[in-house]
């Protein structure tokens, strides 16, 4: 693994681009088949038709799926081979970028977006920077709606700081480690400032589940200089 974990991070998208397609387009994982893929297309859905930025969008499956409820889809994702799947299945506008691109020039993924959905997304370090410069691309009353896994679901300590995710419940595929950077709950809310105001935090689960499946984040764009 490379020793930069947000490098490392880039390239376990790349090598495992097919192996995540399958498993999301299979409906091989639990969580996201019962309840998370509603959930955030029931947190984005009431904001619809508009346009949505999908952040991270992978394989392009939220672009799909908001299509079919009015959204005019931008998807940006720093995979190439994960675009030219996402294109291949079409409903969507994909831009190949990675984060700290769209933080240099956020403007070129296009502007007034009504929406802005990170979903199970934001891996890296620089989220702050990130969501900072995603308000640049999006109307003075967008909404942001960030879907992730949620900080009691993941082992000790309760501390932000890099991880590993070897894939383990995945099944077969030929999976490479990602690491990825955990926050705490308070560390989330905090990310969303100065651009973005909290509105509400969800916690959806399977019914029979003793802690919930993800944490979902809903912010209002504040108004400049505020």
């Amino acid at each position: 693994m490379h020793d930069d974990p947000s490098q490392a991070l880039i390239d376990s998208w790349s090598g495992n681009a097919q192996a995540w397609t399958t498993a999301v387009r299979e409906g091989q994982i639990r969580s996201r088949r019962e309840v998370t893929n509603a959930a955030i297309i029931d947190a984005v859905r009431p904001y619809l038709p508009g346009r949505v930025l999908d952040v991270g969008c992978g394989e392009g499956w939220l672009c799909r799926a908001l299509v079919e409820h009015g959204g005019q889809l931008t998807g940006v994702d720093v995979s190439p081979r994960l675009l030219e799947l996402a294109a291949q299945a079409g409903a969507g506008e994909f831009h190949c970028r990675s984060y700290a691109e769209v933080i240099a020039e956020p403007q070129r993924l296009g502007t007034d977006f009504d929406v802005i959905a990170c979903n199970f997304s934001l891996l890296d370090e620089q989220t702050a920077d990130l969501l900072a410069a995603l308000a640049d691309t999006a109307r003075p009353d967008a909404h942001l709606i960030i879907q992730t896994l949620h900080p009691l679901c993941v082992e000790p300590p309760y501390a932000d700081g890099w991880r590993v995710e070897h894939f383990t419940a995945m099944g077969a595929g030929d999976w490479q480690p990602m690491p990825w950077f955990y926050r705490t709950l308070s560390s989330w809310l905090a990310t969303l400032a100065p651009a973005w105001r909290l509105e509400s935090i969800e916690e959806p689960r399977l019914p029979e589940a003793p802690l919930p499946a993800s944490l979902i984040i809903k912010a209002q764009r504040t108004a400049p200089n505020t």
